[in-house]
């Protein structure tokens, strides 16, 4: 009885510190001042619950570079939290599954912009579209896939 107890509270008690550590993440972000669906994407991930840091820059080519994303994988804005890399309209749900999974590897990104990501809103129109992890060796695969169909 005392063991499964014990067994319950140490549960309780390391969800509790893995949430808490996710939470308490401040996501970076470099964005160009003049960027729409960007300042919409930091909308969404507030309202999904993180905090996040914003700056803007001129060119996010140099961010972009030093953070380790790919030209082929870029998006529109460039983040870093916990010391991954979120690259373009990733939506909450991939880096909370990123932080907790805790790959090594650079980071995420959605190429492009697609209509119906986060901060891409069109109505209800939700295009195809991947959310790929990008490795250290600069390949990358599927993180996951949202919108559309097949």
């Amino acid at each position: 009885m005392i063991r499964t107890r014990f067994a319950a509270i140490a549960a309780s008690l390391a969800l509790l510190a893995c949430t808490q550590s996710v939470a308490a993440s401040v996501i970076d972000v470099a964005k160009t001042p003049w960027c729409g669906c960007c300042a919409v994407w930091v909308e969404r991930m507030r309202a999904a619950g993180f905090e996040l840091a914003v700056r803007n820059v001129d060119d996010l080519n140099p961010v972009a570079d030093k953070a380790g994303v790919p030209r082929n994988l870029r998006g529109c804005h460039t983040a870093k939290v916990d010391g991954y890399v979120i690259e373009g309209h990733v939506p909450a749900a991939d880096i909370r599954r990123l932080l907790k999974e805790r790959p090594d590897a650079v980071g995420l990104s959605v190429p492009g912009m697609p209509i119906g990501s986060p901060g891409m809103e069109n109505g209800t129109r939700v295009d195809r579209y991947q959310v790929v992890l990008i490795m250290r060796d600069g390949r990358h695969r599927v993180w996951s896939v949202h919108g559309g169909t097949s």
